[in-house]
């Protein structure tokens, strides 16, 4: 398994990126192929005390730099050797089997589509992160912030992206998607809401998801579906929301354990649980988030990701292609769209 790392986006880049491969190699005894300015790599080995690339690890030069304030659209074109293109052109290519990066979100989807492609059928690839619930397991969000502006075919493709990605990726037999809207009736929110929810209603009739009807988003982080489809805007409210809270619950509690002798003997009381909520909410255990609907994996970090999170998401992205994941998908489209043409008939 080769993951192919852009070791020039991101925050902390070059230093976090190569670390994380270091490590990803280390410890899961994968190769990864560096992208990036060789000597800036090789500069932050020796500040470390390392003399050598260890064993599995290879670097793939590249001069340039995708800017976050490129314009995404025309990133291939004036950044072609960017860390980032170069990257891509190597997964297109078939020189690795899936590529990380802590870049541009949209330069990244964008250089995801036009040069790695799109699965046969679908219309748009989403970002769909798996968020941790209070049920024990995770909430995939298809899509959170990709997409502003989707059509009811969008988000049925969304569905079914992320029912697949909730079997094959978390092991969920039969994912439960639910709708995003403001009440749990049919009857509930825009049009675009109800013409999904037909559709929704149709594909699990005919057995490609299981539709459990709208939820609404307080309901999300408590895990009452296991996809939950939206539009990109509201995805992205929610995700921001979740993770907005998370961080205010978080700075409450070391307030509240910080503010007397009792308190904080409570704290030592119940430091283990704390620690493990709190790394279930850290976004470096995580990794990164992937986009669907592309046909190799790509996985976006966060652009502040450190050495542990680049770790995690070269682990993510090692997961993600060992998944049939893009042959379950195009069968699962035929099958739609033969449905289709008998209902026209």
């Amino acid at each position: 398994m080769k993951i192919i790392l852009d070791a020039m986006g991101g925050d902390n880049a070059p230093e976090a990126p190569v670390l994380g491969a270091i490590q990803a190699v280390k410890a899961y005894g994968m190769e990864v192929t560096l992208v990036g300015r060789g000597e800036s790599i090789l500069e932050v080995m020796r500040r470390h005390g390392i003399s050598d690339l260890p064993a599995g690890m290879e670097i793939a030069g590249a001069d340039d730099v995708v800017d976050m304030h490129d314009d995404p659209g025309s990133v291939i074109h004036k950044r072609k050797n960017s860390s980032m293109v170069v990257g891509l052109r190597l997964l297109a290519e078939g020189q690795g089997d899936a590529f990380v990066s802590a870049g541009s979100t949209g330069a990244l989807l964008t250089g995801a589509t036009l040069i790695v492609k799109r699965v046969r059928g679908i219309r748009r690839a989403a970002m769909g992160p798996a968020m941790p619930n209070k049920a024990g397991g995770k909430t995939v969000i298809v899509d959170c912030g990709a997409n502003a502006e989707c059509t009811p075919e969008f988000l049925l493709q969304f569905a079914l992206v992320g029912s697949i990605y909730a079997r094959k990726q978390l092991g969920i037999p039969k994912p439960r998607v639910g709708l995003l809207n403001i009440g749990t009736e049919d009857s509930k929110g825009t049009q675009l809401q109800k013409d999904t929810y037909a559709l929704l209603q149709e594909a699990d009739k005919n057995g490609l998801l299981h539709f459990t009807g709208n939820v609404e988003a307080r309901d999300v982080p408590l895990g009452a579906v296991d996809v939950v489809v939206c539009d990109g805007f509201s995805g992205n409210v929610l995700l921001k929301t979740i993770e907005g809270t998370a961080m205010f619950m978080g700075s409450m509690m070391k307030r509240a354990f910080k503010k007397n002798l009792a308190s904080k003997l409570g704290y030592l009381l119940c430091r283990s649980g704390i620690q493990d909520l709190m790394k279930l909410l850290d976004y470096r255990e995580i990794g990164g988030t992937q986009f669907l609907g592309i046909r190799k994996p790509v996985i976006k970090a966060h652009g502040s990701s450190d050495a542990l999170a680049f770790r995690n998401a070269v682990k993510q992205a090692a997961d993600a292609a060992q998944q049939d994941f893009t042959g379950e998908l195009e069968k699962s489209l035929a099958i739609l769209a033969e449905k289709r043409e008998q209902s026209n008939d």
